[in-house]
């Protein structure tokens, strides 16, 4: 979780909800019911230790007047409140260094879900081109010039930046805390808006 996390971002687990976690106001949350039953998704957005206590920074779903301004902090490394069992996160695999392209199926080209309306089917695949041009693959360089370049070319080499999706960075190697809210001085959450929850008026609800 926290590879993932430190990688590519925030990553969607589900949780159990106690009565106090719907309590909560502040500070990190460590669920002392023992209840396990997820009912509830967030993301976590990050991780942390404060004064020797691991911790998830998690975003939730419930307005920024809820906990620490729509956020929580909960217990890292006990599956408190089973955050660190139902969790869902993509990794891309390197398909493109040896080439390995996709084929369709004639159960994908026959399935009844495809949408004809919208676009030819089957999508185009990779062909080898043939010698007389008649034939090329969608991925071939465009014969009209076009803007799609084979391959970019920076003058000073490429630079790494990140790690690829393929790499594992040893444990020790990974940082103490991260915050998606505050990496490398960007935000790279999205607004976190608040819930309308309806009031009780007599005769109606508002």
């Amino acid at each position: 979780m926290k590879q993932e996390i430190y990688q590519r971002g925030p990553i969607a687990c589900g949780i159990a909800v106690p009565q106090a976690l719907d309590d909560y106001t502040g500070g990190i949350y460590c669920d002392d019911t023992g209840d396990m039953e997820i009912v509830h998704d967030i993301s976590i957005v990050g991780y942390g230790v404060e004064n020797d206590q691991k911790y998830w920074l998690v975003r939730n779903s419930w307005g920024t007047h809820w906990g620490e301004d729509g956020f929580f902090r909960v217990c890292r490394g006990t599956n408190n409140i089973n955050i660190e069992s139902d969790c869902a996160w993509a990794t891309p695999k390197d398909t493109w260094t040896e080439p390995h392209w996709h084929k369709t199926t004639d159960a994908e080209k026959n399935d009844p879900k495809n949408d004809y309306t919208v676009y030819a089917f089957p999508q185009p695949e990779f062909t080898s081109s043939v010698s007389d041009g008649l034939e090329k693959s969608w991925l071939d360089k465009p014969m009209n010039g076009g803007c799609r370049v084979e391959e970019a070319v920076f003058e000073h080499g490429d630079v790494k930046h990140t790690p690829y999706s393929w790499d594992i960075i040893a444990d020790e190697d990974l940082p103490s805390g991260i915050d998606w809210r505050n990496k490398d001085g960007t935000n790279y959450l999205s607004w976190n808006k608040n819930q309308h929850i309806p009031q009780y008026c007599g005769s109606c609800w508002a």
